[in-house]
């Protein structure tokens, strides 16, 4: 599913319970320097990215001050974010004006919070300009933090250079059967650099059968329920997707990649470094 940008007034663009991807969370809250904003999802774990500028997060007793160090947009500077376990109100405040991100997954059970910092992020970057596949990840809850969180992978990826694949080969997780594959609903929020620039996002339910495709732009959020589903960027501009992915029975990832394009594994440098790295 694509949800073109819209102004959301700061209310959830895919809320709890959502009929595409129920176990994902998502919404942008956009704030003017020394406004708040008070949020409290029961039922899902969440984590606080600010897309730009600085924030303040209290949650459960606790006081994350000076989150983020972006400017303009995603390509200045890294992510940061904050933890902010199941069922537990927070307030985020702008130290700046800022549009940030709010990730969540369904979770149960009820854990401490925490700060990810700039350095502590997981980075991994593969593919080759070559192959058309040259991105890099970074993953703000990743494998660094994979004992303090419950279901929620939040990562930034971002294509290297001007135009090509992501997501490639393509592969699905939308079935729970492990070691094999594993549900994980997912959610994409699309940034490009010029801003003007867009991309395409298949989404292929059966191998080698025909599916849909989006015309994503600045701004576009999709929703990953089921299906194969790789992405591209036009030539000459460069794409970011923040990603949300939230798993039904493990937070570890498990891809299953499309039989038909299974071979293209072995012609992208680092890939299995990236696989990894979703834990």
């Amino acid at each position: 599913m694509h949800i073109p940008p819209y102004d959301n007034a700061n209310q959830p663009i895919v809320d709890i319970d959502n009929p595409h991807v129920p176990l994902v969370y998502f919404n942008i809250v956009k704030l003017k320097a020394g406004e708040h904003f008070d949020y409290h999802v029961p039922g899902y774990e969440t984590c606080v990215v600010p897309a730009t500028g600085t924030v303040t997060v209290e949650t459960a007793g606790e006081t994350f001050a000076g989150i983020g160090n972006r400017g303009v947009d995603v390509w200045d500077g890294e992510p940061e974010g904050v933890y902010v376990p199941t069922d537990t109100p927070a307030r985020i405040t702008a130290l700046t004006d800022t549009e940030t991100f709010i990730a969540g997954a369904r979770f149960d059970q009820v854990l401490r919070p925490f700060a990810v910092r700039a350095d502590e992020l997981d980075v991994v970057q593969y593919g080759s300009d070559d192959t058309k596949t040259h991105r890099k990840i970074k993953h703000i809850l990743g494998a660094n933090h994979h004992d303090r969180v419950g279901r929620l992978l939040v990562s930034e990826l971002f294509t290297v250079g001007a135009g090509g694949w992501s997501g490639f080969p393509s592969h699905k997780h939308d079935t729970d059967r492990p070691p094999v594959e594993t549900r994980h609903d997912e959610c994409y929020n699309f940034r490009f650099r010029p801003d003007y620039g867009s991309g395409l996002q298949m989404l292929q339910r059966v191998d080698n059968e025909p599916g849909d495709a989006y015309h994503i732009v600045n701004g576009s959020t999709v929703l990953i329920d089921k299906g194969y589903h790789p992405c591209c960027v036009l030539p000459g501009y460069e794409m970011y997707y923040f990603t949300i992915l939230g798993g039904l029975s493990q937070r570890s990832l498990i891809q299953y990649f499309q039989p038909t394009h299974a071979e293209q594994l072995k012609t992208i440098p680092g890939i299995m470094d990236m696989v990894a790295k979703f834990k």
